[in-house]
Parts: structure tokens; sequence; C-alpha cells
């Protein structure tokens, strides 16, 4: 099977003649080893029994080896990293190492930082540019850059096309494959993280029906910011003796470090007279057909309403709605890496004011983002992106609200609306 550009690939090949080191990190499936693999001469596969045992024998084999060198799966052996820590140390040469790995650090995986020696690089799922949906005609970049005034653009892609994408996933391996055997494999993917990976990651799964009962509540939370007692509730209902606290916020943060839970952290801008801002993070999981498989819901289910929520005050009001705000979500992180961005999420403690996502350049530059499942925009949908511009002028250097609808223009109070199949990097 032929390889399928990323976005990441672009960075990566603008990085690697120059570091000695990289790792590229994300969960299990995104396609961080078929990435690599265009890159390098040597490949040790630490899945591999055999080339595991022969690394744990000789760490110094990760420098004799030809370069450049793939180390997969890398955190099955920790001790990997520091030995190439020290490798580029004593060489800085550029296009050396790569690093693959389906799990973050801990305080137990990591004893030195790799600051200054190895750079960690995200890849996610794909997102609706890489899927070739259609081709774009709106730049995140040059919306950052203040480079974009003209909106404009047609597509075909509706809201049955987007309920397709939702559920046919972002993984490479996945998202080609007929209905059922899709199913089949995101349901695989689910038990493997419960049963296999987890435990290779010193977590113990005492009760796995549990842990997945768990899962399926936070995908039930989906594009809300859920308190983690409502999604324990929701997950144990009518049991008296639920999980220690500290047991689900175990399971929390080592499904984070698996890059399975990939949550969007609230927005505290610095040198603004923005106040009482929450701090709670929105909830996704890190590709929506994961959630939507949690849940037991598949197109024609998602097109009906079905579904069951975990509701709270700030809810998206349907489950089509919240998938398909994770998948924006999903596309967006991709984006704005590719532009040298973050994003976060806003909302006021009052819930008076709430934006989906806020796209924030390295030099403060803002790109307010709100996401639709429709086609139309009335001034009621936008007065949120237009109160944070009343509110920092000039730092926000565009808005946008994502639609489903055909059309890409630019309303008269400034605000670009932009079906997503146009939204590009």
């Amino acid at each position: 099977m032929s390889y399928q550009y990323r976005l990441l690939d672009d960075e990566l090949d603008e990085l690697f003649p120059h570091l000695a080191a990289i790792a590229i990190e994300g969960a299990k499936g995104v396609g961080k080893t078929a990435m690599a693999r265009q890159r390098v001469a040597t490949i040790l596969d630490l899945a591999d029994p055999n080339q595991r045992r022969s690394v744990a024998d000789n760490y110094d084999l990760v420098t004799q080896v030809r370069p450049p060198v793939l180390i997969d799966e890398w955190q099955l052996e920790p001790s990997v990293w520091d030995r190439i820590r020290r490798a580029v140390d004593d060489d800085n040469t550029g296009g050396r190492f790569l690093l693959t790995g389906s799990a973050g650090v801990g305080p137990a995986v990591r004893i030195h930082s790799g600051a200054g020696r190895i750079v960690s690089l995200r890849l996610r799922p794909m997102s609706l540019v890489e899927r070739g949906i259609a081709q774009p005609t709106v730049s995140l970049r040059a919306m950052l850059a203040a480079e974009q005034p003209d909106i404009e653009g047609t597509t075909d892609v509706n809201v049955p096309d987007y309920a397709e994408e939702i559920v046919r996933s972002g993984f490479p391996g996945i998202r080609g494959l007929p209905t059922a055997a899709r199913s089949a494999q995101l349901e695989g993917y689910i038990a493997r993280i419960i049963e296999r990976e987890l435990p290779e990651n010193d977590v113990l799964v005492r009760r796995p029906a549990a842990l997945k009962r768990w899962m399926a509540a936070y995908a039930a939370a989906t594009a809300t910011d859920a308190a983690y007692s409502t999604i324990l509730d929701a997950a144990t209902p009518g049991e008296s003796e639920k999980p220690a606290r500290q047991t689900v916020s175990s399971y929390r943060e080592h499904l984070t470090r698996l890059y399975v839970l990939d949550s969007v952290e609230a927005w505290i801008p610095t040198f603004s007279p923005l106040t009482r801002l929450t701090r709670t993070p929105k909830h996704h999981l890190v590709d929506p057909a994961l959630a939507a498989r949690l849940v037991g819901v598949g197109i024609d289910g998602l097109l009906r309403g079905e579904g069951q929520r975990v509701t709270t005050v700030a809810a998206t009001s349907t489950w089509l709605g919240a998938l398909f705000e994770s998948l924006v979500v999903q596309s967006v992180r991709v984006y704005a890496q590719a532009a040298h961005a973050t994003i976060g999420h806003l909302r006021t403690h009052n819930t008076n004011h709430d934006i989906d996502i806020i796209v924030e350049s390295d030099d403060r530059r803002v790109v307010a983002i709100e996401v639709k499942v429709s086609g139309t925009v009335s001034d009621h949908d936008v007065r949120h992106l237009n109160w944070l511009h009343s509110q920092l002028g000039d730092r926000v250097v565009d808005r946008i609200c994502i639609t489903t609808g055909p059309y890409a223009y630019r309303r008269r109070d400034g605000v670009a609306v932009v079906p997503f199949a146009l939204l590009g990097p």
C-alpha cells in the first residue's frame, strides 16, 4: 500500500536534516511508523520480541546500525531514550534518529528530559484535507497572518457526508474498510487499549468492563466540559459502590498519555481584559469514530439524532452536533500545528459567552471559530465571536463560523462563513 502524504511530513522534512533526533508521537494507528519509514535506512522494531531483546542486551546497538535509524515503539524499552539522548550529546549531526511511540511520557517512563536533544512532534488522525474530501479554498495559516480577506468557494459536501466521515475514522488503516470490518476494527482498537496498551504501560486494569463503561460515558460527554463526577455517575448508574476517584483519575491520566483522550484546554489569554473565564477542558477522544463506536451509533443514527449524551448546561444540543464539532477540532488541531499555533476553547463562568475553538499563534494573534452543524448562519450564531472581537480588538485577526453549507463568504460584520470542507491549513 502506497504511503499517503500527511501535513506533518512538511514539518518533518524541514526539521530532520538539521536535528539529530525527533520523536513522532501519537495514538496507536495514526500512521507514525509509516511516516518514519520513508526517511530511514535501519528499523529497530521494539514490538518485535527478538529485536527488543537485542536492543535490551546492547543499548549501543542504536548507534551501531546504519543511520538514519528508526526506533519503533521506543517506550517498550524506555532506557533507549536516554541512550539516544547521550548519543546526541556526543554527535548532534542532523538526521540520525527517529523514534515513534504510542505512549506519552510519565514519571516512570522517561528519567531524563530530551529537551535540547530530542524534539517531539505530534501526529493525529487524518484531517479532512488529508482525507481528500474536497479542495480547500480558505487557509487557516493565511487567516492567522491576516492575509485572506477574500472568503469564497463552493462545495457539494453535505451533512450525510460529514456524518460518514465521523464514523469512517481518521485512522489510515481503518477508514478504507467496509462498514462491518471498520466497526470490528474500532471495537478491537478499544479492546486493545484496555487489555494490552494499558498493561504494557504498567497500568493494572482490575475491572476492564468498568473502564470501558467509563470510556463510553466520556465519549457521551464529547464537546462538553461535563464534570468528571458527572461522567462517573453516567458510567455507573444506580451503583452505590463506584470506582475510587483515585482509580478513575489514574485511568484518565494514562488514557491521555496513550493519546486516546485529547481534550481541548481552556484558553486563558495573557495581557487581556477578559476575566472570569473557566479553566475546565472540553472533552474529546482522539477520533470521533471511537466516540461513536463507544456510544453505539452509526451514520443513520447520527442523522436521526440517536445516541445517549451526558447532558450539561453547556452541552452541544445534538449528538451529531457534538461529534461534528469533534471532527472539526481534530482537523483544526492539525492545521494549527502546521501554522505553529495552538488551540483552546473559551467559556465565561456565567456561560454568557462560549467559543468552540480559539487558535492562537506564537505572536498571540487569534482566530476565533464557532462550529454549527447547519447550512445557514444568523446574527445569533456569531454573537460570541463578535463579543470577543469587541473585547480584544485587532488581536482577533479573524472570526470563522464553520458550517455544513455549500458556500464560503464573508458577512457584513466581518465574520467568515466557511463550509468545513473548504477550510484548510
